[in-house]
């Protein structure tokens, strides 16, 4: 459980609900479904529209990383290909090919067995380095949408207000009716800017630091691999991983 992405929200969202009630203000002036739907639905609908079906699907999955975030252990990580390289040096290559079925990450995987069959260093740091800057580019592709969504949803914001202050203008002769237009007005630019600024941005960025992590890790395999593609002592290849903590 990630915390500190809770403590934030909480917090945002608080800081607001307490300045409305400071400057003496009604919680219940900040509630409008209408300008909820016309600013989550129009947001939602343009980055559907500008979205592949399969990156809009992965990015929405990939909020869950705000809360749980996915699991990224390099110390396990070293002493794991630490072990491997051990191995390698007192019974050869092929004694890892009874660990590839045992590890549940595919690239992880693909890399060990990619060692086992004798792939070249170079070649294994080649085929494998497609595979992460693929990796890269359609998961930040992925997390993009809610950086879209935090750049519409202002907009969306202004259009909902706009459309309030009309149903104003129409209803000019009708006193009583002028109050929900002129609510729906104001509190449809607060969504929009709130939303975009305390949940679409932050998501963004949070799931961007997370997919680095990511990427940093399947670096560390690839050094390590190559390292005992290479025949690298295993103390020279801890302390070339460890060299990625930080």
């Amino acid at each position: 459980m990630d915390r500190i992405s809770i403590l934030g929200l909480m917090l945002g969202f608080l800081a607001i609900v307490g300045g409305q009630i400071l400057e003496g203000g009604h919680l219940g002036s900040l509630s409008q479904p209408t300008a909820l739907l016309i600013v989550v639905g129009g947001t939602l609908g343009a980055v559907m529209l500008q979205s592949p079906y399969a990156t809009f699907v992965r990015g929405i999955r990939m909020a869950k990383w705000i809360w749980r975030p996915p699991v990224v252990n390099p110390l396990q990580l070293i002493q794991q290909v630490s072990s491997w390289s051990q191995v390698s040096r007192r019974e050869g290559l092929l004694a890892l090919d009874a660990v590839v079925n045992e590890l549940p990450d595919e690239f992880t995987r693909k890399g060990l067995q990619l060692l086992v069959d004798g792939a070249e260093p170079e070649r294994l740091r080649e085929v494998l380095e497609v595979e992460i800057n693929t990796f890269d580019q359609e998961m930040k592709l992925s997390a993009r949408i809610w950086e879209a969504a935090g750049g519409y949803s202002p907009t969306i914001g202004i259009l909902g207000a706009v459309m309030g202050l009309i149903q104003v203008m129409e209803n000019l002769s009708d006193p009583s009716k002028l109050g929900a237009g002129i609510a729906v007005a104001f509190v449809a630019t607060i969504y929009g800017v709130g939303l975009a600024n305390l949940v679409y941005l932050p998501m963004a960025n949070k799931l961007k630091a997370h997919i680095n992590r990511l990427i940093v890790q399947r670096e560390m395999i690839v050094d390590g691999l190559v390292g005992i593609a290479n025949g690298d002592n295993p103390r020279i290849i801890e302390s070339r991983l460890r060299g990625y903590i930080f």
